[in-house]
């Protein structure tokens, strides 16, 4: 494990060749109990995959407003998919400077969740402008998976449980989020997203050059730049929720003051919608730490399932979708 700055750099690769894991699992351990972030290499996400997804997301972010609007979240319907602009993302309230695409698993009409009407549910919205956007995405997010399944074994592993732990319990069928965020540049003392915690059990970031990113630690904010061909990772609430506190979920934001347009790719591998979320074993005690929190929350008290956690939180970020999902 190397440092830079604050975070370290973790070599993932044994954890998806089959090799020695053990030196991984310790590392990923101490990036746990202390700042909840690190990146990762040799991760097997390939730098083609990265490549084409920036480019296809930066035509799509090029067309006019109408264009984009064809693939507005409103079409999505309960599925919560498709593109919001500027301001349409809030974060505590306030709106994010920031527009996005959000999607997730690729599902059809046919999938029982789809008929259920269960909400996050259902088919992507791709622009028919920028075809290779769908190809980029797509590819993107199996590869994503691949790597998220592999550093779970590692999380699993720097725990003390068996590798197949979280696949046996949690992500057997997880809950596959993806987003594609353009800052635009200029006006520096907007947040581009302001202080959050993310929700689920891990987070896989790839971000383009231009940083902006920062994490809180102990010490204060800091920096987390782009390295070439690394993984940002951090933990969520619920690995925070289910080994008691030990694995924290740490705030970051982001603010873009590289003056040019910023893109992130935050992957978000959760549980499944319906597992029940509770403690670990041995770790069934945690400390009520909401007045340290950025939303004064106590994530410890949360029982129920991973679906129900999932949608007290997005329904804050478009609590107009959520009247209609309501």
């Amino acid at each position: 494990m190397t440092i830079l700055g604050r975070l370290p750099i973790i070599n993932v690769a044994a954890l998806l060749d089959g090799g020695d894991a053990r030196e991984v699992a310790r590392e990923i351990e101490q990036a746990c109990t202390t700042l909840g972030f690190f990146y990762a290499v040799g991760h097997g996400v390939r730098a083609e995959t990265l490549a084409d997804l920036e480019s296809s997301s930066r035509a799509f972010f090029a067309l006019p407003e109408a264009e984009k609007l064809k693939i507005a979240m409103a079409r999505g319907g309960k599925a919560w998919r498709g593109y919001f602009p500027v301001g349409g993302e809030l974060t505590s309230g306030k709106p994010d400077r920031k527009q996005g695409i959000y999607f997730g698993a690729e599902l059809g009409p046919d999938d029982a969740r789809v008929r259920a009407g269960v909400p996050l549910h259902g088919a992507n919205l791709f622009p028919d402008a920028i075809p290779d956007l769908k190809l980029s995405v797509l590819r993107f997010m199996y590869e994503a998976t691949r790597a998220a399944y592999a550093i779970m074994e590692g999380v699993a592993l720097s725990l003390g449980l068996d590798a197949q732990y979280f696949r046996r319990t949690y992500t057997a069928d997880p809950t596959l989020l993806f987003r594609i965020f353009e800052y635009p540049a200029g006006d520096d003392e907007s947040w581009g997203v302001g202080e959050h915690t993310d929700y689920g059990l891990l987070t896989l970031l790839a971000q383009d050059e231009h940083g902006g990113l920062q994490v809180k630690t102990p010490d204060g904010w800091i920096e987390a730049p782009p390295i070439e061909g690394a993984l940002v990772c951090n933990i969520g609430d619920m690995l925070d929720r289910l080994t008691g506190g030990a694995y924290r979920s740490t705030p970051h934001r982001v603010r873009n003051v590289s003056g040019k347009s910023r893109l992130s790719f935050p992957f978000f591998f959760d549980p499944g919608w319906d597992a029940q979320i509770v403690p670990l074993p041995d770790h069934a005690r945690a400390r009520d730490d909401s007045t340290e929190r950025w939303d004064h929350a106590n994530v410890h008290a949360f029982s129920g399932t991973y679906g129900e956690y999932l949608m007290s939180k997005v329904s804050k970020v478009f609590p107009d979708l959520a009247r209609e999902v309501g």
